[in-house]
């Protein structure tokens, strides 16, 4: 069968899944795309003919995604800002709307002298990651409490050949000591699905994602935003900055919590390549 068969087929497949969130139109042929291309290790002329095998294998793969299961998963790596990572199942899969996260931060460190950098709730490492391959000279640590999470993060970062470094722990808890009151900018996506709501999530993301990446189960949602308002300014320089990234509901709520706890200069902000979420930033209070 040709190539341009059997995505179309994959794409018509995908279109029918009641598991994914169809929320971006094409991305059900993106993906069919992303599963064949990365099956063949190449992108194929559309009149190419895919074998026997792999035709049965792509099929298979289609029907793992339309259950839901994450394309990450089933190819088992992912790219973020260019970056080839190592995926697997129980960490938070990588999302493109979170560049513009990496993009916030590695725009200021780049205009510190000495730079440090601490990406709390860091998952597999993502932004940690692509901070420190654009930001050599940057100290970067990234805290994450899956222990599951923070060996993926290390063994990404021996891949990429990146000297960021990773604990285990709950938010600033495994920061090394040394770095309080010597950090420039604090990032973090923070679990923010209010505890009552995780059931109104896609099957996609509940029945795929740890629970622990997407809701810290407060009542709003918002705990470890306040936490993070609190605690920051401990670790942060006079000039330090906090990056949080949110979806647009939230995003008022954010910037509430970040004035109130007297960040200066609180903006709510978006872009990158899939402008769908927004990143509120905030400069220390003292």
């Amino acid at each position: 069968m040709k190539a341009r068969t059997l995505i179309r087929q994959g794409t018509a497949r995908l279109k029918e899944s009641p598991a994914i969130d169809h929320w971006q139109k094409g991305r059900e042929k993106i993906e069919a795309e992303i599963l064949l291309f990365d099956l063949l290790g190449e992108e194929p002329d559309p009149d190419d003919k895919v074998s026997t095998k792999d035709e049965k294998t792509f099929e298979e793969w289609i029907e793992r995604r339309y259950t839901g299961e994450p394309v990450a998963h089933i190819t088992g790596t992912t790219e973020f800002k260019g970056l080839d990572l190592i995926v697997e199942p129980g960490v938070f899969v990588p999302r493109d709307s979170s560049e513009w996260l990496a993009e916030q931060a590695i725009r200021r460190l780049r205009k510190r002298k000495k730079p440090v950098h601490v990406d709390l709730a860091s998952g597999m490492g993502t932004i940690a990651l692509a901070v420190s391959a654009e930001v050599p000279k940057a100290e970067v640590f990234g805290a994450e409490l899956s222990t599951e999470g923070v060996k993926l993060a290390r063994r990404n970062a021996k891949k990429l050949g990146v000297k960021a470094q990773f604990g285990s722990g709950d938010l600033f808890g495994p920061v090394p000591k040394r770095l309080r009151g010597k950090v420039d900018v604090i990032t973090i996506h923070p679990p923010y699905v209010a505890n009552d709501e995780l059931d109104d999530l896609p099957e996609e993301i509940r029945d795929w994602e740890p629970a622990h990446t997407l809701t810290d189960r407060s009542v709003d949602g918002l705990g470890l935003v306040r936490r993070t308002v609190e605690e920051a300014p401990d670790w942060l320089k006079a000039n330090g900055w906090v990056l949080m990234e949110t979806d647009p509901d939230r995003a008022r709520d954010v910037r509430k919590v970040m004035s109130k706890g007297g960040f200066r200069d609180v903006q709510s902000t978006k872009g990158g390549p899939v402008p769908i979420t927004r990143v509120i930033v905030g400069k220390c209070p003292k």
